[in-house]
């Protein structure tokens, strides 16, 4: 393949890429300005090593790996933090007729399970993000964190295993007059 010719695949793929790779990162470290910085490292990274990929996977999975050693490089540094934010839009979730009320019972709904989300180990949180929310399949987890299939699914399991054991400790869940499923959390009903 000559020069150009690679030149516009390699666009391509990071065009086609930019978005979900975008909403992982930001999903994964919190920080839309921090994720733009680490999605231009990423791009520099595939673009350095686009000559020696040799499609041994898809190039999603291949970019997504970048991505994945991009924030644990960012993560190692002294005094960074991670903030998952919101698994999904929140307006996407409220239809057009919810309520002020409805929609900050929501969002305190959504920053808790978060919160829960960022207390995990980083090798579970990567695989709920990127199985989960990004709706990766296990095959392509696997290959993102380095590990065998096997071992993908045993990490998926603990961690939604972990959340599961997380919420119920910091949360009561019921269904309100509407059945909507609520939750309070169990530090603020003993105050």
């Amino acid at each position: 393949m000559n020069i150009e010719k690679a030149q516009l695949v390699f666009e391509d793929e990071v065009r086609d890429l930019s978005q979900p790779i975008m909403r992982y990162l930001e999903r994964y470290i919190g920080d839309r300005a921090v994720a733009e910085d680490m999605w231009q490292e990423t791009v520099i990274r595939m673009s350095k090593g686009w000559d020696s990929f040799a499609m041994r996977s898809s190039t999603k999975t291949w970019a997504f790996s970048i991505a994945s050693r991009v924030a644990a490089d960012y993560l190692r540094q002294p005094g960074q933090k991670i903030h998952i934010v919101d698994m999904d839009e929140v307006d996407e979730q409220i239809g057009s007729g919810s309520t002020i009320d409805d929609r900050l019972v929501e969002e305190e709904m959504n920053d808790c399970v978060r919160q829960m989300i960022n207390r995990l180990p980083d090798k579970y949180r990567e695989v709920l993000v990127l199985h989960d929310f990004e709706e990766l399949t296990a095959e392509q987890t696997a290959a993102i964190c380095g590990c065998s299939l096997a071992a993908a699914k045993i990490r998926i399991h603990r961690a939604r295993l972990r959340l599961k054991d997380a919420l119920k400790k910091q949360c009561s869940f019921y269904h309100d007059l509407d059945n909507v499923l609520r939750c309070d959390r169990k530090d603020a009903l003993s105050n």
